[in-house]
């Protein structure tokens, strides 16, 4: 078996929730981390000895014995990074958003195509394998067209601790450029890619978090099926709570989360130390969980997505999908169809790195390529410019998921009487 030589470039706490997902996977060895700051490298080099720490993105790029160059840091350097990568021969896997812009983005398809090399845009939880059986089961048939799809998320992102980049919408800020690649990533995969409009409005309702920690947004397809996404950050209710096989394992519980608004609003709060506890070598350092099994579905901060069909309704559940039809209730246990992971919900799964994997090793097609995430992230801009202007926003780049996409994937017919 070939291995991918893979090298991170940024190891706050976003790759630091992913390195137990490469760590998954022999197809791919984990040889080299990037970060300005010492600290993280420190913390990395520790944790992942025999690897290589560089405190340039740049040197690490330019280095002969990686393949793969995980983009993970700060939006506002997803291309300037992925552009290094390329430019040195490397493949990439960027993180949500791709970036902060389509000229931006535009330029990091252009240099994948222009270098020959496979830039995956796969970060967002459309890859979990609930979210891709219930598209498969659509493109089935057996419960007809997909006709409506509802997808809605109440959390604590908004108060949990955050640096500077995170909370400044110039620097691809806030919950709708971090959070809405999830929720859109997944409403175009389940409805074919094709999104015609989009209507939106956002909110900015607590003093000491200037950005936004809401959205809402009506998402038409060109075909006319119609979609709604949600998401609530500020922390008052959190989804989790409807499902007790979740909520015990909850980071803050409810007394946390009034804590640290309190303190947010009297300018009490250590953000940087707390951020500190969750990255590599942290007092509550992703890479030291320990995931025995396979563990169950939860609502992290996608939310359950419905999806209406013309002969019925699917969701997401603990175990995999619920299916409703004219035989009644059934329920698909899809933990079989995948191997065990850390986050079986989606993320930086080892989905995209197995279809990366396949593109490089194999020749097959990369399907959450460039041009997916650029379809993905003008639909994140035109919610924020609806929102802005009140009006409805026209797009032009969308692209539309194969039916070859996931036609290996083996989900029992439903819902036939």
């Amino acid at each position: 078996m070939r291995q991918l030589r893979i090298g991170v470039a940024g190891l706050g706490q976003g790759a630091a929730s992913s390195f137990p997902v490469m760590d998954a996977m022999p197809e791919y060895a984990l040889v080299a981390g990037a970060d300005l700051n010492p600290a993280m490298r420190a913390g990395f080099a520790a944790a992942y000895p025999g690897t290589t720490t560089y405190d340039t993105v740049a040197a690490m790029c330019a280095a002969r014995d990686i393949d793969v160059v995980y983009v993970a840091t700060p939006n506002r350097f997803h291309c300037e990074h992925a552009l290094e990568a390329m430019r040195h021969g490397k493949h990439v896997i960027v993180e949500k958003p791709m970036a902060i812009d389509l000229l931006q983005a535009d330029r990091m398809v252009e240099a994948a195509e222009l270098h020959g090399l496979r830039l995956a845009c796969g970060h967002t939880r459309s890859l979990s394998i609930w979210n891709r059986a219930m598209r498969r089961i659509a493109l089935g048939g057996d419960l007809g067209a997909v006709t409506a799809i509802h997808i809605w998320a109440y959390t604590d992102w908004l108060i949990r601790p955050r640096t500077a980049d995170e909370l400044d919408p110039e620097q691809g800020g806030g919950i709708v450029f971090r959070q809405g690649p999830h929720q859109i990533d997944t409403v175009r995969l389940l409805g074919g890619g094709l999104v015609r409009s989009v209507r939106a409005q956002t909110g900015r309702w607590l003093e000491a978090r200037p950005v936004p920690g809401y959205y809402t947004a009506f998402l038409e397809f060109e075909n006319g099926t119609p979609a709604t996404i949600v998401h609530n950050g500020y922390g008052y209710f959190v989804m989790s709570e409807l499902y007790p096989w979740v909520a015990a394992a909850e980071r803050f519980t409810d007394a946390d989360r009034a804590r640290m608004r309190h303190e947010l609003e009297a300018g009490t709060r250590d953000e940087d130390g707390e951020k500190a506890q969750w990255r590599v070598g942290g007092r509550r350092d992703p890479t030291k969980v320990r995931h025995e099994g396979r563990a169950g579905w939860k609502p992290f901060d996608l939310g359950p997505v419905e999806v209406s069909c013309e002969r019925g309704v699917m969701r997401n559940w603990e175990n995999g999908v619920v299916v409703y039809s004219d035989r009644g209730r059934e329920e698909l246990d899809l933990r079989a169809l995948q191997r065990p992971e850390p986050d079986p919900s989606g993320g930086l799964s080892l989905a995209i790195l197995e279809e990366l994997y396949a593109s490089v090793v194999d020749g097959r097609p990369l399907y959450h390529d460039g041009a997916w995430g650029r379809a993905t992230l003008e639909v994140v801009l035109a919610l924020i410019a609806s929102a802005r202007e009140r009006r409805e926003i026209y797009l032009e780049r969308q692209v539309a998921m194969p039916d070859t996409y996931d036609a290996e994937l083996s989900v029992v017919k439903v819902g036939v009487p």
